[in-house]
């Protein structure tokens, strides 16, 4: 199904791919839209309209297939690995969920903070429908909105005020905020306040206001659909776009009338915004919106049961916290931490702390890597320049590409593995027992002591004469020891 709702959007972005590959390259606006003149050539080519070529292309930016580079496109990783893996697909689709508030332009009148108001409540409405397996009446959706917004704005101790309509000769007056006296003192009265009177139905329910703002004074909030703020989009307009964008991205299908049909994102806006009477519009997830929405759910719950608790330390704290536990525990730890977290900033935390100088902290950035998985490849793949990273970058790729751990080191060379050998041995000094650094011998790929120290001392490694002197304090043989401090001596001093 993700597959499907990326279809045209993946054609744009290889088409986008070959046009670059014969060297003219797809270039982007400044906003990252396509151009008249490209839209039209990737319409020629694909047999399709400008307009379906700039959808598709805002979607495949969207969902990763696309990545800009200097105005240029590019292919993004889930377009080089669409062909050969399901979760590419999958990734790219819950990015283009991730991103439902862009698939739609949201109202012309509505106020930044009242569009950001309806993104920050969205997620208890799609935890409706998920909960509910079926169609809800969006007047339902509208309630619950209408009352998540209310709770965001009570918790920034936002202080509501009114219209002024007392005697109000100017419709356009506005009235300031309610000073504390006055609204305490409409409190404690026992006659009810003028304005209050002139604002309320005569059976205590919803009226408009003399600003036609509908109010539900029994309340104390307004009624469902009413303007946010008084002015600009009603909430009941930003829902429609809510819920308009989500069909767009394939999340939210509208059943029809009488012959159930399901509408898709084409005329779901149609419906939503009229179509059908307001009691009888209904919403439900699409079975990809529903798989979204319980990974969402499932990373929430993921995340509420860190054992040890380091969901809110930095990956440096998180790490070493878990130097001390087994790898069960450890992964189930990355897993809290990184649900989070966005891929993308978990990603470079990690390998900010892998360029560290604790060795121990590199070895575990890239475990905690591997629960990442595909989204952290190109970051790896990059860190795979840098010398020190080099080593585990390159275990790392052949394990996410499906090599066998045993065979793993075949691909380092002869003084990566050393690098890579040195690098261990610091972890163990610094925070493993003498014997562990003993044994830690037999893992060389040398075969022979000296042969080891020889290409120890080439190799360059920063930390060589700390794990040398560790080494040969720790070895029981003195005449081995001997040769190590030897050797450590040899590379302090900078002699042959």
């Amino acid at each position: 199904m993700a597959r499907g709702a990326l279809a045209d959007a993946v054609r744009v972005a290889r088409w986008a791919a070959r046009e670059r590959g014969e060297g003219t390259g797809a270039r982007a606006a400044a906003d990252g839209s396509l151009p008249d003149a490209a839209a039209q050539q990737a319409a020629d080519a694909l047999d399709l309209t400008p307009q379906q070529v700039r959808a598709d292309w805002d979607r495949a930016r969207l969902a990763g297939l696309i990545e800009l580079h200097g105005g240029v496109a590019r292919p993004g990783w889930r377009l080089r690995a669409w062909d050969r893996d399901d979760s590419a697909a999958l990734r790219g689709w819950v990015a283009l969920f991730d991103a439902w508030s862009l698939a739609r332009p949201a109202p012309a009148d509505a106020g930044p903070g009242a569009v950001a108001e309806v993104i920050e409540a969205l997620p208890q409405v799609l935890s409706l429908l998920y909960l509910s397996a079926g169609p809800v009446q969006v007047a339902d959706l509208q309630e619950l909105l209408d009352q998540r917004i209310a709770e965001l704005r009570t918790e920034r101790c936002e202080v509501p005020y009114e219209r002024a309509v007392r005697g109000a000769p100017d419709p356009d007056a506005v009235a300031g905020p309610v000073p504390v006296e006055a609204a305490g003192q409409g409190a404690d009265s026992e006659e009810p306040d003028d304005a209050a009177a002139l604002s309320t139905a005569p059976d205590g329910g919803a009226a408009p206001d003399a600003g036609g703002q509908t109010t539900d004074h029994a309340h104390g909030r307004p009624a469902p659909g009413a303007a946010a703020d008084g002015a600009g989009a009603s909430s009941a307009a930003l829902l429609d776009w809510a819920l308009d964008a989500l069909a767009a991205v394939g999340a939210l299908a509208v059943p029809g009338g009488s012959g159930g049909r399901t509408r898709g994102a084409g005329d779901a806006a149609a419906l939503l915004r009229g179509g059908e009477p307001a009691g009888e519009r209904q919403a439900r997830l699409t079975p990809l919106g529903s798989w979204a929405v319980w990974v969402k759910l499932e990373q929430i719950c993921v995340a509420a049961q860190s054992p040890a608790g380091n969901i809110e330390q930095s990956a440096e704290a998180m790490l070493r916290g878990c130097a001390r536990l087994t790898p069960g525990p450890a992964r189930a730890e990355y897993r809290a931490w990184l649900a989070a977290r966005s891929a993308g900033s978990a990603v470079e935390e990690l390998l900010a702390v892998a360029r560290g100088e604790d060795a121990l902290l590199r070895g575990l950035a890239f475990e905690a890597l591997r629960t990442v998985g595909a989204p952290a490849e190109p970051a790896v793949r990059a860190a795979a320049d840098e010398p020190a990273l080099r080593p585990y970058a390159l275990l790392w790729l052949v394990e996410h590409e499906g090599g066998d751990p045993e065979t793993a080191p075949d691909v380092l060379t002869r003084e990566e593995s050393t690098w890579l050998w040195v690098d261990t041995a610091a972890a163990v000094a610094d925070h493993g027992e003498s014997r562990l650094l003993v044994r830690h011998l037999d893992s060389a790929v040398q075969g022979s002591v000296p042969r080891l120290l020889e290409e120890v001392r080439a190799v360059g490694h920063p930390r060589t004469v700390q794990v040398l002197v560790a080494l040969a304090a720790a070895h029981p043989d003195p005449a081995l020891a001997k040769a190590v401090r030897r050797a450590a001596f040899q590379v302090h001093t900078g002699g042959a």
